[in-house]
């Protein structure tokens, strides 16, 4: 009874050191940087270990702005009127995407994160002005119609603007885009690690027992800084 106590306790210990960390995304739809980010840096990243111990929320609106007049809202957006519809396409897919119970592998962040990648590596490039919508839809095995229909009517303009209220109500007002913040606060310097080094950077924040990603990337930073200082040695040797 004792090793099974014992056991059960190393288990929940290690339930409990493996809480996740909280990343938001502020982008906008058509954003090169925002593309950059997502399809280079946070795509790659959460298709590993990472998943497990990182909870994305992803917030499509950016540097917009809208103005209301009754029931109706009107959006302006930083890269024009498809960027407005673009994000609202986002917000819908962010709400209306499901997990299918018979595809165990897939689950609702996972097939909202492929769908996102695609349409941001599509960027500006619409063949024949046609939206990828639905090529990414297809391509993530999600159901394009429910998004789309949101897209369309109000209620695609309801969490267009929901996004927008969030990313206004930001502690820091939002300058830059993307913009990322970890455990719900804002750093400037983190924000510009992580576009470049998503993993090194969000693993400062994952507690133990890290996943083995982690690990790999401190063990080469770590021989990187070691080069480094050896190199800048030989360097002082040299010139003295």
């Amino acid at each position: 009874m004792s090793h099974k106590f014992v056991l059960l306790v190393c288990l929940a210990a290690t339930v409990c050191s493996a809480a996740k960390v909280p990343v938001a995304v502020y982008y906008e739809s058509l954003c090169p940087d925002s593309a950059k980010f997502i399809t280079e840096q946070l795509y790659p990243a959460m298709k590993s270990e990472l998943r497990d111990v990182v909870d994305i929320t992803f917030v499509p609106f950016g540097k917009s702005q809208y103005t209301t007049q009754g029931s109706e809202v009107t959006f302006t957006c930083h890269h024009g009127p498809n960027e407005c519809y673009g994000n609202k396409v986002h917000n819908c897919a962010i709400e209306k995407i499901q997990s299918d119970s018979y595809r165990l592998e897939s689950t609702r962040e996972s097939l909202t994160l492929d769908f996102i990648n695609c349409l941001m590596k599509a960027g500006n490039n619409f063949p024949d002005n046609v939206y990828p919508g639905q090529r990414c839809a297809i391509e993530s095995q999600i159901n394009w119609e429910n998004i789309k229909i949101c897209a369309n009517t109000t209620e695609g303009s309801i969490l267009l603007r929901t996004a927008g209220d969030t990313t206004m109500k930001l502690k820091e007002p939002l300058t830059n885009v993307p913009t990322i913040l970890f455990n719900e606060q804002f750093d400037k310097k983190v924000n510009e690690r992580a576009q470049q080094n998503f993993v090194g950077t969000v693993c400062q924040y994952v507690g133990a027992p890290q996943p083995r990603i982690c690990a790999q990337h401190n063990s080469a930073s770590g021989l990187f800084k070691a080069s480094a200082l050896w190199s800048t040695l030989l360097l002082v040797r040299f010139l003295f």
